[in-house]
């Protein structure tokens, strides 16, 4: 005798869709501003960062005078970044913006042969892929964002 089993359908609700997207959204531009503040305010500050990145790629095959101009740069991208996508903000290019940083990162690093770091950057890059692909179905205005957490 023959069983079926009937699984219902999964269903999540629109509105916790978008309020997931905008979420992971905001943690992510958080993440990207935190590093790029952290870089630039704390510690040894900008300068610090910028020489530690060349010491830290000295056995690579990549100019000094390029890792220290990407050392002064990269913080003030990660901010950008982060405020855009914190704010809602020029959404999509913030994204392609962070994707492109994580290959020019994901580049050193694998010059480095440093895989434990280049996971963590494949990560990255996969949250920031998923919330290009999604941006456009649940990307929304702080107005809107708000009625949708106003009604629950």
């Amino acid at each position: 005798m023959a069983t079926s089993f009937r699984i219902a359908p999964f269903r999540i609700n629109s509105q916790d869709q978008h309020l997931a997207y905008i979420l992971l959204r905001v943690l992510t531009g958080l993440d990207f501003f935190g590093h790029g503040f952290a870089r630039i305010f704390t510690g040894s500050h900008l300068s610090g960062f910028a020489q530690r990145m060349v010491k830290n790629m000295a056995a690579t095959s990549l100019p000094p005078s390029l890792t220290l101009a990407s050392g002064y740069a990269i913080p003030w991208v990660e901010i950008l970044i982060g405020t855009l996508l914190i704010g809602g903000i020029f959404v999509r290019p913030a994204l392609v913006v962070a994707l492109l940083l994580m290959c020019v990162l994901m580049l050193g690093i694998t010059l480095k042969q440093d895989w434990i770091t280049a996971e963590t950057q494949l990560v990255y890059g996969l949250i920031l892929a998923i919330l290009l692909f999604t941006r456009g179905r649940y990307d929304l205005s702080w107005p809107a964002l708000s009625a949708i957490l106003i009604q629950r």
